[in-house]
C-alpha cells in the first residue's frame, strides 16, 4: 500500500539519486572538484540501498518511483538551479503523479 511513508522513501531515493549524478555534472561541467565524486558514489551506493527497502515488486516499485523522481527533479531544478519551472513543467509533473498512483492503485486490485 502506497502511504506517506513510502512517498517518503521514494522521495529520498530521487535525492540521493540526483546528488549522485548532480556532483560529478558539477566537476565535469562546472571545473568543480574532483573530490565531489566521492559524496557522488557516496549517494549512489545510498540511493543502490534505498531502492532495496521499498515494499512490492522491483518493476512496479521502479515505474512508480521514476514518477517521484521526475517531481523531485523538477522541485531541485527549481529550489537548487534557481530555476522557475514552467506551466508545462508543472502539468508534466501532475500527470506523472497521475500516472504513479494508477500503477500502484492497480497494484493492489
Amino acid at each position: 500500500m502506497f502511504t506517506f511513508k513510502t512517498f517518503i522513501l521514494f522521495f529520498a531515493t530521487a535525492i540521493a539519486e540526483i546528488i549522485g549524478c548532480y556532483l560529478p555534472y558539477l566537476w565535469l561541467n562546472e571545473n568543480k572538484s574532483i573530490y565531489l565524486l566521492i559524496p557522488a558514489a557516496l549517494s549512489l551506493i545510498l540511493f543502490s540501498w534505498l531502492l532495496t527497502l521499498h515494499p512490492t515488486d522491483a518493476g512496479r516499485i521502479y515505474a512508480a518511483y521514476g514518477g517521484v523522481y521526475v517531481c523531485t527533479a523538477i522541485l531541485w531544478m527549481w529550489l537548487i538551479e534557481n530555476i522557475k519551472p514552467t506551466s508545462w513543467d508543472i502539468a508534466g509533473g501532475f500527470i506523472v503523479l497521475i500516472g504513479v498512483s494508477v500503477i500502484l492503485y492497480g497494484s493492489q486490485h
